[in-house]
């Protein structure tokens, strides 16, 4: 867990830096700083211990790629856990959220085109035919406001014959139509990432 109580004025500067622009140099964060630039790399480890994750970002936007958000509510806390387990390696999933109210389970999903949306909402591979949805709603995202950058996986081996879902897209009749691109971590991914 990320404790911000024990993170100083240059934890923060540093943190801020790499926000802004998170290919920064060390020489350059520590020009801004004031320290040198591997008194910025020794913060930098303390901060990773800490929790602090670098990592890359896609622009959702830039890329054309669709997002969504979906509403579940689901029957039990064994049927969201299954669930939960089942897609942890689903590429199409940015995000999960467990909630209280209505609606306890929310995940943030892309696609590339309307068509692997509707497949992604509709099909054996979606969320709305786990076991234990009661409800789902699904809310494609029409403007994204302050950046447009998301953790989208991108899988670099494409050599699954199944889904991380255990669903097979070569047999599913909408990929077979072309109305679907298919899993990003299979061999039938058609999608350009």
């Amino acid at each position: 867990m990320f404790v911000m109580s024990i993170i100083d004025e240059k934890d923060r500067k540093i943190i801020a830096i790499l926000q802004r622009e998170g290919k920064a140099t060390l020489s350059k964060i520590a020009e801004e700083v004031g320290l040198s630039a591997m008194g910025v790399k020794k913060r930098l480890s303390k901060l990773e211990e800490k929790g602090l994750k670098l990592k890359a970002l896609l622009d959702v936007e830039k890329l054309k790629i669709i997002t969504a958000i979906v509403a579940m509510e689901v029957e039990s806390s064994e049927a969201l856990e299954k669930i939960i387990e089942k897609f942890k390696d689903c590429p199409r999933i940015i995000k999960f959220f467990v909630t209280t109210g209505g609606y306890n389970l929310f995940a943030l999903i892309f696609a590339e085109d309307f068509y692997s949306l509707e497949s992604v909402s509709l099909e054996k591979c979606s969320l709305r035919a786990q076991p234990g949805i009661r409800r789902f709603e699904i809310y494609p995202v029409q403007e994204m406001y302050y950046d447009s950058y998301l953790d989208v996986k991108v899988v670099a081996d494409k050599n699954r014959e199944i889904a991380p879902c255990g669903v097979h897209c070569g047999s599913c009749r909408r990929y077979e139509q072309n109305r679907c691109l298919g899993c990003p971590a299979t061999k039938f991914y058609k999608g350009m990432l």
